[in-house]
């Protein structure tokens, strides 16, 4: 089992920045796919972006040019560059590990086994 701890969250105006950060403790990091997930109030958790183990990358529609993932694998870190923040990113950012390497959709919340206990985003027009 794999624990996940998300920090760097916050609150900033529209078009500004954030970077979040994953660090990841007790699996075999660099052989996971990763994913940042996100969920606002009244509505179900969605995709942001995914990075599998051989660095592949994955965007929501609705966040590519702005947002950027990344990972560290000597470091045991997911990152997460926001970038053009807008009010409707808004919501709680989550970290998530696929160590079961459970087949399926990039964006499918079931496929990962392991979820860190998420960071709060708030972005103001």
């Amino acid at each position: 089992q794999v624990q996940l701890v998300e920090s760097g969250g916050g609150s900033v105006q529209a078009g500004g920045s954030l970077r979040l950060s994953c660090a990841a403790s007790g699996g075999t990091f660099a052989s996971y796919c990763m994913g940042w997930f996100r969920q606002a109030p009244g509505k179900e958790r969605e995709g942001v972006a995914t990075i599998d183990s051989d660095g592949s990358t994955v965007y929501a529609d609705s966040v590519k040019g702005r947002f950027t993932i990344s990972k560290d694998s000597a470091k045991n870190t997911l990152y997460l560059q926001m970038n053009s923040l807008e009010p409707g990113d808004t919501a709680m950012y989550y970290c998530a590990a696929d160590s079961a390497w459970t087949p399926g959709n990039w964006f499918d919340p079931s496929k990962y086994s392991d979820w860190g206990q998420g960071t709060q985003v708030t972005v103001s027009s």
